[in-house]
């Protein structure tokens, strides 16, 4: 292959129209040339958009580089980055989750682990309504309530509370998940948990859930995009750049200070901006402070290894990753992400460096 392509794998937008998934098992979309290193990866679909674009752009500076990464879910990731008992065609030099590893998880890596912000963006609530006028607005109630199954139908009397002047259809709502583990559910749970005690009792936030009422589900944010997009009635949650490619309605959320905020470049960057970064790079904001903040955002990470036994990959996964913290950043916006602050990328830098050989 002379020119490196990224091709999208048709069986990972297979999705379910009804019932548990029917998507395929995650399967590689970077499908890398003949090179001199190649990097394997996988793990989540929210960032997948600009993985995809990062790698395909450090190949054109580097061709003798190629990044072959498989956005097969967050859960999947963590497992595959944490590789016990995985055959060696399925070992990663490096994963990616959006919601980061839990110090359990980090145990059971001999080699030890960096975790490494890379980018940020908003969880959207796409929906299907055709025909009525205005973005739609939910309360809190009103979209915790659709989660937890307690509102069924488009025309309940809390989201017309909302919405005054909008007619609503007397439609029943199905709600839209994933059916693999995934960072944006655990961004989305972790909200939820936030800001609901019923949910907080229930469910707590998780990467996979026993979703009430039994929604349709799809694998990665793309397979949740394709289903709501052709499936009337529909509503679920999706990393806010899927929803842009798609075409897809986005709610009008209520944020922590009261305010409908419309998921946008903006109002995911007032959320982050307020971050503030431990020294193991590991943060959660499930309920931003500020007036003009869109109530939910999520960090991502990439996963290293602190030791690999190959000391050119080691320099290679740095000077990538290192491009991708500071030149690459310049690709986020237009795809629907949110750069990284400075002092969060700063952060990142320094860690990289800690990465041995």
């Amino acid at each position: 292959m002379s020119t490196r392509k990224t091709l999208l794998s048709l069986a990972a937008l297979v999705v379910a129209l009804t019932g548990p998934s029917l998507s395929a098992q995650g399967q590689s979309t970077l499908k890398a040339p003949p090179c001199a290193i190649l990097i394997k990866g996988a793990g989540a679909t929210f960032p997948s958009l600009l993985y995809e674009k990062w790698f395909q752009q450090y190949h054109k500076l580097r061709p003798e580089v190629a990044v072959d990464y498989e956005p097969v879910g967050s859960g999947l990731g963590i497992e595959r980055f944490i590789g016990v008992g995985l055959e060696e065609g399925k070992r990663v030099d490096f994963g990616a989750s959006d919601a980061a590893m839990s110090d359990a998880e980090i145990a059971k890596v001999e080699r030890g682990v960096r975790l490494m912000p890379m980018t940020a963006g908003g969880v959207a609530l796409a929906y299907n309504l055709p025909g009525i006028e205005g973005r739609l607005r939910l309360s809190r109630a009103a979209y915790t309530g659709i989660f937890l199954g307690t509102i069924k139908n488009w025309d309940d009397p809390v989201i017309r509370a909302c919405n005054p002047g909008i007619h609503l259809p007397k439609l029943t709502i199905a709600s839209v998940a994933r059916s693999d583990g995934s960072g944006t559910t655990f961004a989305l749970t972790k909200h939820l948990d936030a800001v609901s005690p019923e949910w907080r009792q229930r469910y707590g936030a998780q990467t996979v859930v026993d979703w009430p009422g039994g929604p349709m589900r799809a694998k990665g944010n793309e397979g949740v995009a394709t289903l709501i997009k052709h499936s009337v009635g529909s509503i679920g949650y999706v990393e806010f750049g899927f929803a842009q490619k798609l075409g897809l309605e986005t709610a009008t959320l209520e944020n922590k200070a009261g305010n409908y905020i419309v998921p946008s470049f903006e109002s995911a960057m007032a959320a982050i901006a307020v971050a503030e970064l431990p020294d193991n790079l590991r943060v959660f904001m499930p309920d931003p402070e500020g007036t003009e903040s869109y109530p939910i955002v999520t960090l991502s990470w990439v996963l290293l290894y602190k030791n690999y036994s190959d000391p050119k990959k080691a320099e290679v996964l740095r000077e990538l990753f290192r491009w991708c913290l500071f030149e690459g950043q310049r690709f986020s916006r237009d795809l629907g992400y949110i750069p990284l602050p400075p002092n969060i990328a700063a952060k990142a830098d320094a860690a990289l460096g800690t990465i041995s050989p």
